[in-house]
């Protein structure tokens, strides 16, 4: 059975999230992507605990839940959240977020129970624990041996494992001799798997790769996912394949191009300055404008800690697949500024409803075959994509990248600074 997880995601009781992130609209929007399991996202907020009680059903086969408003939909959700703990280490303050799963709604009440007395769960669906990254590990492997916490979004600068602002260089360092329960490691936006290959310290870990949406739409819902072959879909055949980093089960992550981060290259959004690794170094990592420290990239903070070259390609490894969301190619084609406007709706519906779902169009559908239904222009650009012949000018400093299908507009793009997107585009 081929499954397509999104195991990161949040609720409406986060902060900077949609209001309609509830089961409703979610299920929804999983179903047309290509979705087939979802985490809950923010199970330790009370409220949302509440709705996930009330509208998700068991089922005691698999530790897995689907809608009881629509048990038709193919849709089956695992129970997860993501948490941050903040604590002081050498008098530096060390902010790290970590994702959770968990097999029921019970257990998920345990840990709750147990995160409480480190912090409020009410104020944010993401809470912000008085706890250490060890801490944190032990409270929730105590209450089941089922449980799972993995490193969240490991590279982002401000709030992760390795953040080059608050973070740590080695694994061990942040989770001590809790170390022995971490299996796997989330990339996210900033980083892909070639980059974390060029760690030999995080060869014995699974990379997998989650969406951390804050909305519903299908520009965001499974931007990032992971494809794994099961003979059943169950809870512990979810968490075994990744403990296991079986290759056979997990066939492959589904990527955004890393330089589509906000976090890529090091940079200074207000100078409108970035700048690969080696430039930032020759400039003593300071804004060339106006002299302020940058904002250290992904791609420079990597470069600090690897010690193998940037080609480098393990034994067997777990595969990976560049993709963007159909409604960002659809969007970069006609020129307009929004991912939902309707010329771009009129365009992705059709192929949709042709292909059966959005990851099937991006991974599967022919040209000649998408060229019937709409403009041979966006087939082409899809195809781009899939064959990674598309260009993405890097994101910096909380600045999106920018994408460039074709030649003359890589052209042309090239010499420019991208601008910096709205919360709406966040949204």
């Amino acid at each position: 059975m081929r499954v397509i997880a999104d195991l990161h995601i949040h609720s409406r009781f986060s902060r900077a999230t949609s209001q309609n992130m509830n089961i409703t609209e979610i299920s929804r929007f999983a179903k047309i992507k290509g979705l087939k399991l979802v985490g809950t996202g923010d199970f330790t907020h009370p409220k949302w605990f509440s709705e996930l009680a009330n509208e998700l059903t068991e089922d005691s086969d698999t530790s897995l839940y689907y809608s009881k408003i629509h048990p038709e939909s193919p849709i089956r959700y695992m129970i997860t959240a993501e948490v941050c703990t903040i604590y002081p280490v050498d008098d530096k303050s060390k902010k790290i977020h970590h994702v959770i799963f968990t097999p029921s709604l019970e257990t998920a009440a345990q840990i709750s129970d147990r995160l409480e007395k480190y912090g409020n769960l009410v104020t944010d669906g993401r809470p912000i624990l008085d706890m250490t990254s060890p801490q944190l590990v032990e409270e929730v492997m105590e209450v089941s041996d089922q449980n799972e916490v993995i490193p969240a979004h490991v590279w982002t600068p401000w709030f992760s494992l390795f953040g080059a602002f608050s973070g740590f260089d080695t694994i061990e360092e942040c989770y001590q001799d809790m170390t022995r329960h971490i299996h796997a490691l989330e990339t996210g936006l900033s980083s892909d798997p070639p980059m974390n290959w060029r760690l030999s310290t995080l060869d014995r870990f699974t990379l997998i790769s989650n969406s951390d949406c804050h909305s519903h739409w299908p520009w965001r819902i499974g931007r990032e996912a992971n494809v794994l072959e099961l003979e059943q879909l169950t809870y512990m055949q979810v968490v075994d394949t990744i403990r296991k980093k079986d290759t056979e089960r997990f066939k492959y992550t589904i990527e955004t191009n890393p330089a589509y981060g906000k976090y890529h290259w090091t940079g200074h959004r207000n100078c409108n300055i970035s700048m690969p690794p080696q430039e930032a170094e020759k400039h003593g990592n300071r804004c060339p404008v106006c002299g302020r420290k940058l904002t250290r990239g992904v791609d420079q903070r990597i470069e600090e800690l690897a010690d193998r070259p940037a080609d480098y390609v393990p034994e067997n490894p777990i595969g990976y697949k560049r993709l963007l969301p159909l409604s960002e190619i659809i969007t970069a084609v006609l020129g307009v500024s929004y991912q939902g406007a309707k010329k771009v709706w009129s365009i992705y519906t059709p192929l949709v409803n042709k292909f059966g779902d959005e990851y099937t169009v991006l991974i599967n559908a022919r040209k000649e075959e998408m060229s019937k239904i709409v403009n041979s222009r966006i087939a082409e650009a899809i195809i781009r994509v899939r064959e990674e012949k598309a260009k993405v000018i890097p994101g910096y400093d909380g600045v999106y990248g920018q994408l460039a299908l074709f030649d003359k507009e890589q052209e042309d793009l090239a010499p420019k600074k991208p601008k910096q997107k709205s919360m709406a585009d966040f949204m």
